[in-house]
């Protein structure tokens, strides 16, 4: 049986997929949930011997839940395409894997975002991303997946770099397709009707966090340009919204 299984879910990543898949070769398994990429993802790692479970998914949990069920690990540790493992990470892993008392189930994992390829952006999240497989249950939630997890949940010290919002185009690419999730997911939940003054409110609200209370403005006009991003982002969620409520209303 295999210690520690990586996971990876992707869709049309192959520009970065391979990176990815090489950061994690200190895994004694590796995984690549394919959501049905039509690009070469699959067969970039198929070639770099990773085992593809190929899916088709708009359900960010069930793809993870995926993941898990195919591991043969008894750890498994996920990482996303635009990610990669730090070396006092991989060590940190390493050595708690090997280990005969472990104190915890789970694991948080500090995740250190870079725009643009190489401007490191000062807030820091902290994300559960390392499982001993028998306490991870599953995940839920269709986009902001969580684990369900038995017992405790620790901390390391390491990080995964996350090469997020290369360029504007991959950025509006992916505005495009899950802002329409974000917005099914609002409808569904009974968000009240789109007013004038709600559109300006989480505009605003948006570049506030990011430019503001995530420190944005410390990073010059990437920080700018990444803050009022923020802000054309939940327009558009907001604005797709709209259009699902109106839709609603003229069945009515």
């Amino acid at each position: 049986m295999s210690r520690l299984t990586g996971i990876v879910i992707a869709k049309d990543e192959e520009e970065m997929i391979a990176d990815c898949l090489d950061s994690l070769s200190f895994c004694d398994e590796r995984i690549l949930v394919d959501n049905s990429s039509t690009d070469r993802t699959a067969d970039i790692a198929k070639h770099m011997g990773v085992y593809v479970k190929t899916a088709r998914e708009t359900d960010f949990a069930r793809l993870r839940t995926t993941g898990l069920e195919e591991a043969k690990g008894a750890w498994v540790f996920y990482l996303d395409a635009d990610e990669r493992v730090s070396k006092k990470l991989q060590d940190e892993i390493l050595k708690l894997v090997a280990g005969a008392d472990v104190p915890h189930s789970a694991y948080r994992v500090a995740r250190q975002n870079y725009y643009y390829g190489k401007h490191l952006w000062p807030h820091v999240e902290y994300m559960e991303r390392l499982f001993q497989k028998q306490y991870l249950k599953r995940w839920t939630g269709r986009l902001h997946e969580t684990p369900e997890v038995i017992g405790s949940i620790g901390d390391l010290s390491g990080t995964i770099d996350h090469f997020t919002h290369r360029d504007l185009s991959s950025m509006v690419k992916k505005t495009i397709v899950w802002s329409r999730v974000e917005a099914e997911l609002r409808l569904a939940a009974g968000h009240p009707q789109m007013s004038w003054w709600r559109f300006p409110r989480v505009m605003f609200t948006a570049f506030f966090n990011s430019y503001i209370r995530q420190k944005g403005y410390s990073v010059g006009v990437v920080g700018l340009i990444e803050s009022m991003y923020q802000a054309f982002s939940i327009f558009i969620t907001y604005a797709r919204l709209w259009e699902m409520q109106q839709e609603e209303n003229r069945q009515e």
